[in-house]
């Protein structure tokens, strides 16, 4: 269990108070209309959306620590490098014409080009993919180790007090906490890497101190395992956060130089996070729990106060997420999903939203006690959902149609059904039929079952 001194309970303290404090302001701010509910009006302006990006995109800090705690410097090549090309080809190919298509969601977009049935196919596999659940069990993990307790309890606690204070402010309070959250998140990085080096040294004493594949590339994994992350990085092409984003700036060229100015900021907290889970493993040794790896080195080179500060900028990191994630889960769920399936999605309603960010709390912690890995819920969940979306999305931004809608329902349903069954053999099997990545199969069948449905083009 994690000590901490008073003045670090302080400033934990405010931090809870700010939250509040925002949650009240924007509630009594925001407009009861859906573009200012949804997108903040439409009015991103470009440092708005970068902070707002770069730190939502981090919400899976302790699974970055847990891996490179365990495999090192690979941590770089396996949850870095894959999300920077993909999202490089976002910026050059989707971004300005997410914003350029004035829509809310990825199932709006969906439904302008296909219809209503592959718009419903898709809000289901949006809500599953955005449901916050290895974030959630990040929180609980992170109270259990600074308060002690059942981890179940603390997930609760955490998944409660991480959604409650967008329920009524919407986007614009998410918007407005990632702002404090961004800067948070590199001062307590910065702090705790500059702490290590005082404490232990430089390179040359943690190349000493490390053992060899931490250093290597790979780090002592088989190349397929580092490789499948390049293809699970394509998620980012249809993560609804990415859209959500891009849908509210102000113009279509701030969301082009956004996300490309929001890559320069995720190669600088890579470098940050990555060498401190390889001191994390040189200070601590083996036999420390890796998913605590950075709290656990916060706790012992961190003075009294700087330890504060460093949780106050790990907690951002997760929450940011946590609030972004659950909002997008709620709104796929009630205005998407639910009210599309009732033909009522037209007519604005904040309170459908609400019940919907209830329920994809008590989803992801049902998910979060079910898992209880970080790693293997983002692995599972963007196995299935990316096939399903992937090639219907990029699709669907064509001005001429390139695919008859009942093949895009069907290449939807294929690609997750194959998907997932793969991913239960994984799981409770023997092992992925084949030596086979589920997220493979699932690319494969969507494509297969998506050219019968090509329309010639003239």
């Amino acid at each position: 269990m994690l000590k901490l001194h008073p003045i670090d309970g302080v400033l934990l303290a405010g931090y809870l108070l700010f939250l509040a404090v925002v949650t009240w302001r924007t509630r009594h701010e925001a407009r009861g209309d859906e573009g200012s509910y949804l997108l903040a009006g439409r009015r991103l302006t470009l440092p708005a959306f970068v902070a707002t990006l770069v730190s939502t995109w981090y919400g899976g800090i302790l699974g970055v620590g847990e891996y490179s705690f365990r495999y090192g410097i690979s941590n770089w090549l396996v949850f870095g490098v894959p999300y920077y090309l993909a999202a490089l080809l976002y910026a050059l190919f989707l971004a300005n014409r997410v914003r350029t298509s004035a829509v809310t969601s990825i199932p709006d977009q969906l439904e302008k080009a296909f219809g209503r049935r592959s718009a419903l196919i898709g809000a289901g596999v949006v809500f599953v993919m955005t449901v916050p659940a290895a974030y959630v069990l990040m929180i609980g993990v992170l109270l259990q180790a600074t308060f002690g307790g059942p981890l179940a309890l603390w997930i609760l606690v955490g998944t409660f007090f991480s959604t409650a204070y967008i329920a009524f402010g919407g986007f614009e309070s998410v918007v407005r906490t990632d702002k404090v959250q961004f800067v948070l998140m590199y001062l307590g990085f910065v702090l705790l890497l500059a702490f290590a080096v005082i404490h232990s040294g430089g390179l040359s004493w943690l190349k000493g101190n490390l053992p060899h594949d931490h250093l290597t590339w790979n780090g002592g994994l088989p190349v397929a395992a580092v490789l499948v992350w390049y293809v699970i990085a394509l998620s980012t092409l249809v993560d609804p956060g990415f859209h959500q984003r891009c849908s509210a700036v102000r113009d279509p060229g701030v969301a082009r130089r956004g996300v490309l100015i929001s890559i320069l900021f995720w190669v600088l907290f890579d470098a940050l996070t990555s060498f401190s889970g390889l001191y994390a493993r040189a200070i601590l040794g083996p036999d420390a729990n890796p998913l605590l790896s950075y709290p656990l080195l916060a706790a012992k080179v961190l003075p009294p106060g700087v330890t504060g500060l460093f949780l106050l900028g790990l907690v951002s990191v997760i929450l940011s997420t946590v609030d972004s994630f659950g909002f997008l889960a709620a709104q796929t769920l009630g205005r998407d999903l639910v009210a599309r399936a009732r033909g009522t999605h037209l007519r604005w309603d904040v309170r459908r939203i609400q019940w919907g960010l209830l329920a994809s709390a008590l989803f992801s912690v049902l998910i979060a006690l079910w898992k209880e890995s970080v790693v293997k819920i983002w692995y599972d969940l963007g196995s299935v959902g990316t096939p399903m979306l992937l090639f219907p999305l990029i699709a669907s931004f064509r001005k001429k149609r390139w695919f008859r809608e009942p093949w895009v329902s069907i290449s939807m349903l294929a690609a997750g059904i194959s998907a997932a069954v793969w991913t239960f053999f994984g799981s409770y099997g023997t092992g992925y039929p084949l030596g086979v990545q589920p997220i493979f199969i699932g690319l494969a069948a969507g494509l297969a079952t998506l050219l019968p449905g090509y329309i010639r083009q003239d």
